[in-house]
């Protein structure tokens, strides 16, 4: 059996060719392409499939979209791609095509990563079949739930990172205002993502307590803003950008907190997304778990909860796998290059 899938996200897209022998999966082919540069998914997936030197076609295809799923159709919310199952199945004469939430999606590999691949920010005291939750910023702020249902674990699809921004203190407060004079709704995700996380540098910046270190300003100009802002914070010490990414990491574990409480999450809580990776030693060390406690008077429940922040930022891709597979509730299978 050939299967295909593929982890669709804002910025980045990527796309696995597996070939099942056994109870393993052997990887044929993978890829990872620039989504802004791409026209859409189905030209991106036939030039991927046409490099494919076995030439066999996949029977069965699952593409985790960052986005809202409905009835097998979606839209990839930072794109605007609109997709359509039916119409890829024709598209790519595929047999079966399925279409999840990418944060189902990161919720059915999780049980396929080794421990290494977890980077443990709080053990906790976990409940056999609990609840889980998972949580991750990147292009967006994507999160998702897993619940028990009869012997496996189900994931729910979430667009919960929509949800309004809700300041803790004074300071955020401020930034919810500076936000405001801009836009008329201010959202997690505006805060809690790559552009959330500028938007939090010029605020702090705007303030005018610190001055702006003109070597980082002509950085940005040249590079990704966020990812400027985290390596001028952790590797130069910049004052600026180490209280901007602080209090990013002040907010990510506070609403952190928000999704465990709201999903009882006591089998777990799962940072994933592309920037956590990044910042790992800086969310392990400065404050994410101090704000993700900081919930009184349900502070003796929150540290019962066990934290992870997951390192493998495959994982997404390895979840559309066992769902192209048809079997995502089970752990996956191991994968072998």
């Amino acid at each position: 059996m050939i299967l295909l899938a593929g982890d669709i996200g804002g910025t980045h897209s990527r796309l696995v060719l597996a070939r099942q022998q056994a109870n393993e999966l052997v990887i044929i082919r993978e890829q990872t392409c620039q989504s802004q540069k791409q026209e859409g998914l189905v030209s991106m997936v036939q030039h991927f499939l046409s490099a494919n030197e076995t030439g066999q076609t996949p029977t069965s295809a699952c593409f985790a979209i960052a986005g809202p799923v409905t009835n097998n159709r979606a839209r990839v919310t930072n794109l605007l791609w609109r997709l359509n199952a039916e119409e890829l199945q024709k598209s790519f004469r595929i047999e079966k095509v399925k279409l999840i939430n990418d944060f189902q999606a990161i919720a059915y590999g999780i049980d396929g990563l080794a421990r290494n691949e977890l980077l443990e920010l709080q053990s906790g005291n976990p409940e056999p079949r609990a609840n889980r939750a998972i949580l991750g910023a990147g292009t967006g702020l994507g999160q998702g739930m897993m619940v028990w249902c009869h012997d496996r674990y189900q994931a729910i699809a979430s667009e919960g990172g929509h949800a309004d921004f809700a300041p803790r203190n004074s300071m955020e407060i401020e930034l919810l205002n500076h936000l405001l004079e801009q836009q008329p709704r201010v959202s997690y995700e505006d805060v809690l993502s790559g552009e959330g996380l500028l938007h939090i540098y010029q605020f702090v910046r705007d303030k005018g307590e610190l001055a702006e270190s003109g070597e980082l300003a002509k950085a940005m100009q040249h590079d990704d803003p966020s990812a400027v802002i985290s390596r001028f914070a952790i590797q130069k010490h910049d004052p600026l950008a180490q209280m901007s990414l602080d209090l990013f990491i002040a907010i990510y574990g506070a609403q952190a907190a928000n999704l465990a409480l709201i999903s009882m999450a006591r089998g777990g809580l799962y940072i994933a997304g592309g920037i956590a990776p990044k910042i790992a030693m800086a969310i392990k060390n400065r404050g994410f778990m101090q704000a993700f406690l900081e919930k009184q008077p349900m502070t003796d429940l929150l540290e019962s909860i066990p934290v992870y922040l997951i390192m493998n930022t495959r994982v997404g891709l390895l979840g559309a796998l066992s769902v192209a597979k048809d079997d995502p509730e089970t752990r996956p299978p191991i994968l072998t290059v």
